[in-house]
């Protein structure tokens, strides 16, 4: 059978079986790969996967699966698809679902179930499969009957991007097999809109008055393809932009109006520039609160500023922020129809066009300047730190290297068109002051689930997505962890990537509250660990260790350079101080107080 013919779906009422006509349905949709570990739950139905054109990555662990899938969907736009065994295969999927609901990710995750005959009877790998995932689904279709096969697996994939994230599609794993006679439902998607003219033509006019409007470019920029529109609007107000926290890819680095991230560890000159904003639109940004919280010491959030937020879910209009206009509209629309109101009108920002641009040039040099000096932390437990490694070498032999050094010299070092996942840490969120992009879809964060294991297997999925883009991942040596055996799936699968591990011996983030809280009393913190290189090297893989400054990006442009035009997958394992930045939230914690005399030094 030719590729033509394996793409090819039956039309109208026809004879089939469930297996067939769920196989079929997503052949509807497209679906050309898929993450998961091969199951009985599935295999009447996984029999015919390659006849119809659909590739199943096998992969080490579900949840490296599902954050497969989650890479592949952010990347290409289109759905991605993560399948296991019932039970156990199923429920290894729920923290990896959990990051893509917080990534806006269209992922459908297809959990076969326990058979209909023995369900209730406590059986081997039986579990209720769909209250796992209420909390992380838009959407969650279980087939009733196996006459409903199509239907149901037609709604998963169509609610997932017209909610923009995951579904479930729960199966019984008797209704893979029977005769049923159906037709193929035809994919639907929704033209989404601007949003209502009352809205619109309100934020027009707080935008005539507004002296300095500062845009917020969101991940919904990024979903709609709205890039150029929001540069046309940005360009038309002559308003800096800033990206939400973790999009660093909403808006292209060298536009002179781009000014980097807010939050934490994000842009200082963002945070400066938005504090002064009388007018701020939220373009495809839920604004979420982790996004907007105080950094680098400055209360940045314009409490007195008008806000017009525009998003595609209703729901999140003034959810965090008090705003002023709430526009439900894709990003793309509402920015060319907030753009086409502008036309004609005078504005009184026009007038300091000039000097506003200015002083966004000026106050990002200021921050260049400062990210060049900021050469290793200051605060006096990294100081510490700075001044023990430095007695000590590394098993490599070299030296132990400043964290921001590194991160500056892998930012020199990144080659075009780069695509790079972050795992949750210390190092990799300092890492926000450095990633700069200049295309959508290049940057992939854990977001607001913050889960530890998820860079590496993102990657991967990305990869998978976009063979012909370099793919870089960066993680710390605990997070990488739990997730370094997904190198074998790289390794056999052909899939090669760029794995940046952070060496430097512990859990870093969570390290910093018992520095700042608890009188460096260390609990659990500390990791010891062997060679990730020689690991890497072990599972058939690449593996370099960096422990010279002048290494970093010669490391980098070599590992890419064999993934670009070798095929191979490659861990650089960089050797680094256990000096340590911020942490993530110092609001989340409290001052100990010991009550009882066996902890009153415990404070």
């Amino acid at each position: 059978m030719n590729e033509l013919d394996a793409r090819t779906v039956v039309s109208g009422p026809t004879k089939m079986t469930p297996s067939e006509a769920f196989v079929e349905t997503m052949v509807a949709n497209g679906v050309t790969d898929m993450f998961g570990i091969m199951g009985s739950a599935f295999m009447d139905a996984m029999d015919i996967f390659a006849p119809a054109g659909i590739r199943l990555i096998p992969v080490v662990h579900e949840q490296g699966a599902a954050h497969m899938a989650d890479g592949y969907s952010r990347v290409s736009g289109n759905h991605g698809v993560v399948i296991g065994q019932n039970g156990p295969g199923i429920s290894n999927c729920v923290t990896a679902v959990a990051a893509a609901y917080w990534a806006h990710s269209p992922v459908v995750v297809i959990t076969p179930e326990t058979g209909t005959t023995t369900m209730g009877l406590g059986g081997f790998q039986e579990c209720n499969q769909l209250p796992m995932f209420q909390e992380f689904t838009k959407y969650q279709g279980h087939v009733t009957h196996p006459s409903r096969m199509a239907e149901y697996t037609g709604r998963c994939f169509d609610r997932a991007m017209s909610e923009m994230g995951p579904t479930q599609l729960n199966i019984p794993r008797d209704y893979f097999y029977g005769e049923v006679t159906c037709e193929i439902p035809k994919p639907a998607r929704l033209d989404r809109g601007p949003g209502g003219d009352q809205s619109l033509n309100d934020a027009v006019d707080l935008l005539a008055e507004a002296k300095f409007p500062v845009i917020i470019s969101g991940g919904g920029v990024v979903m709609s393809g709205a890039i150029e529109e929001c540069k046309a609007l940005a360009e038309r107000l002559g308003a800096p932009v800033v990206n939400s926290y973790l999009h660093n890819d909403s808006f292209p680095a060298s536009h002179p109006l781009w000014c980097g991230p807010l939050g934490y560890q994000g842009s200082k000159a963002a945070m400066k520039l938005i504090s002064q904003a009388d007018v701020v639109i939220a373009l495809g940004s839920r604004l979420g609160p982790f996004g907007t919280l105080p950094q680098h010491g400055m209360e940045y959030w314009p409490k007195d500023a008008k806000i017009i937020q525009i998003d595609a879910d209703h729901k999140m209009l003034g959810l965090v922020k008090k705003i002023s206009v709430g526009i439900c509209g894709d990003a793309k629309a509402s920015a060319v129809a907030l753009g086409e109101r502008l036309e004609g009108r005078t504005l009184a920002c026009d007038a300091t066009k000039d000097d506003r641009f200015n002083k966004v040039q000026a106050e990002k040099e200021i921050w260049e300047k400062e990210l060049d000096e900021w050469t290793h932390e200051r605060d006096q437990f990294s100081l510490d730190m700075i001044e023990q490694n430095a007695q000590e070498k590394p098993f490599s032999g070299g030296e132990y290297l400043h964290p921001r050094q590194v991160l500056r010299e892998l930012e020199k070092a990144m080659p075009e068109d780069v695509m790079v996942s972050t795992d949750i840490g210390n190092i990799n969120s300092i890492a926000n002051s450095y990633l700069r992009f200049e295309k959508p879809r290049s940057f992939f964060a854990a977001m607001s689930f913050g889960n530890c294991g998820y860079a590496f297997p993102t990657i991967i999925g990305a990869k998978a997505a976009a063979p012909h883009r370099p793919a870089i991942s960066y993680a710390g040596d605990g997070a990488w962890g739990m997730s370094l055996m997904e190198t074998m799936t790289c390794v056999r699968h052909n899939i090669p990537v760029t794995a940046v591990v952070f060496h430097n011996r512990q859990w870093g983030a969570e390290k910093k509250n018992q520095v700042d809280f608890y009188n460096r009393r260390f609990v659990a913190g500390e990791l010891d660990n062997q060679s990730f290189a020689e690991i890497a090297t072990a599972m058939g893989a690449e593996g370099i260790t960096v422990d010279r400054l002048e290494d970093v990006g010669p490391a980098l442009q070599k590992a890419v350079d064999m993934q670009m035009n070798e095929g191979k997958t490659t861990v650089i394992e960089i050797m680094c101080t256990q000096e340590l930045g911020d942490p993530f939230r110092r609001d989340a914690l409290s001052t100990p107080v010991r009550f009882l005399d066996k902890y009153k030094d415990y404070v």
